[in-house]
């Protein structure tokens, strides 16, 4: 092809849509995973078939009543043993009947119409990041030391994730360490989450009665228990197994209940690689598979439409200490492994990447935290759990650390966009002006036109020059993110439910008041250093 029929064919087309490209940049595109393959078909199926043997010959031991009843009506086994056995037809029936996709919501905010916005759709090849972890502990803001986490915290993480457009939604991060009852905890967390965000937000419950009061506080503030199934904004963290392969049979019985309130389930097993799971990642896997299929198997035999979520989570183990370890590459490469499973039996899948062992949000946090997400992006995790604002292996959480990794996270999407490959983007006419002509493309109307659209730019990493970062005093990053927590939380918070609805809710439940002031920060100037 000649010079000639390449730019004029090509120049006509750019002259064209000149003005227009300008005025409409390029849609951005979502990011995608599950082109990472650790395991092979051959491997996967392997794994499978332990998996099956697992539940068939070993089974699963502690269960409650109402599980043995549940499971042995559908062709399970209960032995002498005590231990309940599920025949691989069980299984095989189960995975070829589970909903293939889940659709999470957002809630639609009181004073500015939110509406199905935001909507996560799981199961395919679009990716979601978010909070999570159960930390005892946070980084204070005015002292930069750790200390008891209580409900209040867990407000303004909320409040401050909900403007964070990287952080998709918001589990609950923290345990309310200020408030003793279990019940009253767990319905009390609720309530500070979903007033603090209009993102879809998960917790957990410890009993059937929590299950309960929650259900019974989502379907108030939905305004009906058939809108909230209709379009449900609140799921459930369920940790059924107690590895190697025993229930939890309160946990057991909360997934049940949940399940019969229409409230989806992430049916999560953490076992730890060399202590309650195997050393070998493959064996740790086929263990975290099992344990998993079980608690997927109950929710199905409740209902066979069941919002249920495949959520393998195996840690590693530091073999040094027997201390849970999240922040190694074997980490990284244990959460893609048991992604894949999910991926082989085409289920929606959660898992948790980003659980650094790094006490601070320095550099230690960012290189094992990018690795894990990134990882775990890549194994195609539909969504992520514990990717921001978690510390200390999952035992602390920074309000820092959450806008330092909102900006990780949009560069990790951003690196998992589809490559447009077009007539629009390659241009051989559009190269040959600029290299014969000015000589470069800062003029060009689709230059100026997806700057924006194609590029996202940090919210607060540093890319000044040298010189303009040391007259301004050579700021660090986690410094940057503490005056940014500052200006987030001293703004008015948005009005995210009716004033009377709020308080009906608080009423009829008792809540425990969330803090209409931000809580006492130091001056950037004041804060001590902890990078």
């Amino acid at each position: 092809m000649s010079d000639s029929n390449i730019t004029n064919r090509q120049r006509r087309g750019r002259r064209a849509k000149g003005s227009a490209a300008a005025a409409a940049p390029a849609p951005v595109l979502a990011p995608v995973g599950g082109r990472l393959q650790l395991l092979d078909a051959a491997a996967l199926q392997r794994i499978h078939e332990t998996a099956l043997v697992l539940l068939a010959r070993t089974g699963i031991a502690e269960a409650p009543p109402a599980v043995v009843e549940l499971a042995t009506g559908a062709g399970a086994t209960y032995g002498e043993d005590g231990r309940l056995r599920f025949p691989e037809s069980l299984v095989e029936r189960v995975l070829a009947g589970l909903p293939r996709q889940i659709s999470l919501h957002r809630r639609g905010a009181y004073d500015h119409g939110g509406g199905g916005a935001g909507t996560l759709v799981l199961g395919g090849d679009e990716v979601h990041v978010g909070t999570g972890g159960a930390s005892p502990e946070i980084l204070d803001l005015a002292s930069g030391r750790y200390r008891p986490s209580t409900l209040a915290d867990i407000h303004l993480a909320a409040r401050l994730v909900d403007g964070l457009e990287h952080i998709h939604f918001f589990s609950r991060p923290m345990v309310a360490r200020d408030i003793e009852p279990p019940l009253r905890m767990e319905v009390n967390t609720a309530w500070a989450c979903l007033a603090g965000t209009t993102k879809h937000v998960m917790v957990s419950a410890s009993s059937v009665e929590a299950v309960d009061e929650i259900a019974e506080l989502v379907y108030m503030l939905a305004g009906s228990e058939a809108a909230f199934r209709a379009a449900p904004f609140l799921s459930l963290n369920v940790n059924h197994i107690v590895p190697p392969l025993r229930f939890d049979a309160d946990s057991a019985s909360v997934l049940l209940r949940a399940v019969e309130r229409g409230i989806p389930v992430m049916v999560n097993t953490f076992g730890q690689l060399g202590a309650s799971s195997p050393v070998t990642i493959a064996g740790c896997v086929a263990q975290t598979t099992a344990e998993t299929l079980a608690g997927m198997v109950l929710a199905f035999l409740v209902d066979p439409e069941v919002p249920a979520i495949f959520g393998p989570r195996p840690m590693v183990t530091d073999l040094r200490t027997g201390a849970m370890s999240g922040g190694g590459g074997e980490q990284a490469k244990l959460t893609a492994a048991a992604i894949q499973m999910a991926r082989f039996y085409g289920l929606p899948s959660s898992t948790i990447a980003g659980a650094t062992d790094s006490k601070s949000p320095d550099a230690q946090a960012g290189h094992e935290k990018c690795l894990a997400v990134t990882l775990a992006v890549q194994a195609g995790a539909d969504f992520i759990t514990q990717a921001a604002g978690t510390q200390a292996s999952l035992m602390g959480t920074s309000l820092e650390a959450y806008v330092i990794d909102n900006d990780m996270l949009g560069a990790i999407l951003s690196a998992h966009t589809a490559i447009e490959v077009s007539d629009d983007t390659l241009d051989a006419g559009a190269i040959h002006d600029a290299a014969t002509g000015a000589g470069h493309f800062l003029g060009e109307a689709t230059t100026l036109a997806r700057m924006n659209s194609d590029f996202l730019y940090p919210a607060i990493g540093d890319r000044r020059s040298i010189g303009e970062w040391q007259d301004d005093g050579q700021p660090d990053i986690w410094r940057r993110a503490h005056e940014r927590v500052r200006e987030c939380l001293a703004a008015p918070p948005r009005q995210l439910v009716d004033p009377a609805l709020a308080a009906g809710i608080e009423s009829r439940f008792a809540l425990k008041p969330l803090p209409s002031a931000p809580p006492q920060t130091l001056t950037t100037d004041e804060v001590p250093h902890v990078g």
